[in-house]
């Protein structure tokens, strides 16, 4: 939601920077200040939620994602190779026929609804990068965490 927010936000933003017909019969700076304060709500709902999510987590002693944008996609490979080898349990092969489902399903040319379409065949798309990009950083957060729980446990030699 964050993400969906800043999106809209930006969009919002070139609206009033760059556009001056109007939009579906709307004048172009109303329609732009509109998204641009949609965008920002979205963007604060999303965050304030994923606090929330995140505490609640917390309190019932559940795994939480960590590390950083750049540490997720270091972790990936390793995610991915111990997935395979059968070392890591918690990712179950089925999210990763997803992932691959997901990657085919973005990179092929056929839609669910045709691209030719102005916003909506956009959408399809958008919507499983979305879903794929945060299915594979969670899954790598997590990784991260029973990586650093690993070390933590290992005995001093």
């Amino acid at each position: 939601m964050v993400y969906f927010g800043g999106l809209l936000a930006l969009i919002g933003l070139g609206t009033l920077v760059f556009r001056d017909a109007d939009v579906i019969g709307l004048p172009a700076p109303v329609v732009g200040v509109a998204l641009l304060v949609i965008g920002a709500g979205a963007s604060v709902f999303g965050f304030l939620r994923k606090r929330k999510v995140r505490a609640r987590k917390i309190a019932k002693g559940e795994p939480v994602p960590v590390g950083d944008v750049i540490e997720r996609a270091r972790a990936l490979p390793r995610l991915i190779r111990a997935a395979r080898q059968g070392t890591y349990g918690e990712l179950p092969k089925s999210r990763m026929a997803l992932w691959v489902f997901a990657l085919v399903y973005l990179v092929s040319p056929i839609d669910i609804l045709p691209d030719l379409l102005p916003v909506i065949g956009v959408t399809d798309d958008a919507g499983v990068l979305v879903w794929l990009l945060t299915s594979v950083s969670t899954a790598a957060g997590l990784y991260i965490n029973h990586e650093r729980q690993e070390i933590r446990q290992r005995p001093l030699d």
